[in-house]
């Protein structure tokens, strides 16, 4: 059983919110009947909903992980004419968006789906869920700065934290620093090295809670298997 307001924000009528108003307006029906009351639920593999008489169907929910190459954006349009990640999807996913975002020069894991609830629970802080980065810099990056980064920081009035962070053995003209981080400011990464005096010459997400980028090439994507979509919302 889901709440009918849900159900339409999921067949995409409207917002969750947008969708109360259509039914205290009288607009919504199930099985022929006329519904006002907020809160009402319904099966959605049994009853018949219909919005202004028109029949609603339940969109079949996509998970789908994607390898964000380097140089494009996760907006829909970009004022710049640059690439975005929806041009490396199938035309008919356009009901797909992403579940938070990558800058335009970060690679790596990245989420689309059209299944509000999943995305609320990868991205809302109460959450926890824990998001792998590995981060190549020029020059070394010292203990004191890893020390920095889990004790936190704070820029621009924000307090920028790591769970973890830890040296990957890397060439000696430069640093690879693998961080863990479970809130995802923006730029969050970043301000962190920016903060030490370190500048990212590249940086990539390599894994969302339990699920690895692992070969998925940059500018490739492959559905979620439904263990994999449990252990992210469990």
């Amino acid at each position: 059983m889901v709440r009918l307001h849900k159900f339409l924000a999921e067949a995409g009528v409207a917002s969750r919110r947008a969708g109360e108003q259509i039914i205290l307006a009288g607009r919504v029906a199930v099985n022929g009947e006329i519904i006002r009351q907020l809160g009402t639920k319904i099966d959605p593999r049994r009853d018949h909903v219909t919005v202004d008489g028109r029949g609603v169907r339940a969109r079949r929910k996509l998970y789908v992980a994607l390898h964000k190459p380097r140089g494009c954006v996760c907006s829909r349009k970009d004022e710049f004419d640059r690439p975005t990640i929806y041009g490396l999807l199938p035309r008919e996913w356009d009901s797909l968006y992403s579940v938070g975002r990558l800058d335009y020069d970060t690679e790596g894991l990245i989420f689309l789906t059209n299944d509000g609830e999943f995305a609320l629970r990868l991205t809302h802080p109460r959450y926890e869920v824990r998001k792998k980065y590995v981060v190549t810099v020029e020059g070394r990056v010292d203990e004191e700065a890893l020390a920095n980064f889990t004790r936190g920081v704070v820029d621009r009035g924000e307090k920028l934290k790591a769970e973890k962070a830890r040296w990957i053995p890397s060439h000696r003209s430069r640093s690879t620093v693998e961080l863990e981080l479970t809130e995802g400011r923006n730029r969050e990464v970043r301000r962190l090295f920016e903060s030490q005096g370190a500048t990212v010459k590249r940086l990539q997400r390599t894994q969302i809670g339990k699920i690895k980028l692992g070969e998925l090439k940059p500018g490739k994507w492959r559905a979620l298997t439904e263990p994999e979509i449990k252990s992210l919302l469990g």
